[in-house]
């Protein structure tokens, strides 16, 4: 996240950027991207954006991989200050059904991550203590996903229309979405344009347009789609692997 600070603020001098970070150290930084329950971290970001002062007239906001739909959740519950503009580059906005590689390939957490979520993505100790269960999609357990999801089925809409959710994501000026075309660790990547697995298999894909969740604008996502704020990028190369050429070109200008 410093890398790509310091690439915002060589092309926009004078630009203020928060680096999100959640706990007091790296370390634990780190600890709680995999541990911590997703609605808890949430409540930190949108304390820290409450009382930073630079913030309080409004700001953009980027997030990388799972912090694409973590700064979406607080978008929606979070409106002030206000969000303008989400960048999500690789979140996963319908789930994942797969854990294919983690960041960093730490073999021994990745193994323990996907024992757990064999043992039960849906059980309770599961969901609260393991942050990738909060946001596990299984196709083909969509009653269990919409009843038992402490996170993703919420911030989705699954269990019914919070319609202060919706109007809060619908100001945003634009939803920014970037997909990896080489993705090996997102499972769908398409997950990264808000489509999944169509219901009931995990072989066929759907994009967002064909979802429920589109169709029925249970987020207000078709009504902000024919207003123009929804943009899809993609580019080429596997989970969060891009140029500076390509970040200063496609990103950018959306910060300015």
């Amino acid at each position: 996240m410093g890398y790509v600070r310091n690439l915002v603020q060589r092309r926009i001098p004078g630009i203020y950027v928060l680096s999100l970070r959640i706990g007091s150290s790296l370390v634990q930084d780190v600890e709680n991207s995999f541990f911590m329950n997703v609605n808890d971290q949430v409540r930190e970001v949108c304390s820290q954006l409450a009382k930073d002062p630079h913030l309080q007239g409004g700001y953009n906001a980027m997030g990388f991989s799972q912090g694409g739909q973590f700064l979406r959740a607080v978008a929606q519950r979070c409106p002030s200050p206000p969000m303008f503009t989400l960048i999500s580059i690789g979140g996963q906005h319908q789930g994942v059904y797969g854990f294919p590689r983690c960041p960093g390939e730490s073999s021994q957490i990745c193994d323990w991550i996907r024992k757990m979520l064999d043992l039960g993505a849906y059980t309770q100790a599961v969901q609260e203590h393991l942050v990738q269960a909060q946001y596990w999609h299984d196709p083909l357990k969509e009653e269990d996903y919409r009843k038992k999801s402490i996170f993703l089925a919420d911030i989705n809409q699954e269990r019914g229309i919070n319609e202060t959710y919706k109007k809060n994501l619908m100001a945003l000026k634009k939803f920014v979405m970037v997909k990896f075309l080489n993705d090996t660790m997102v499972d769908p990547p398409i997950s990264e344009w808000f489509g999944f697995y169509k219901s009931g298999q995990a072989k066929d894909t759907i994009p967002l347009k064909e979802t429920l969740l589109y169709k029925e604008d249970r987020l207000g996502l078709q009504q902000m789609d024919k207003a123009g704020k929804l943009v899809f990028l993609g580019v080429e190369g596997d989970h969060l692997h891009f140029t500076e050429e390509w970040f200063y070109t496609h990103i950018l200008p959306f910060l300015q």
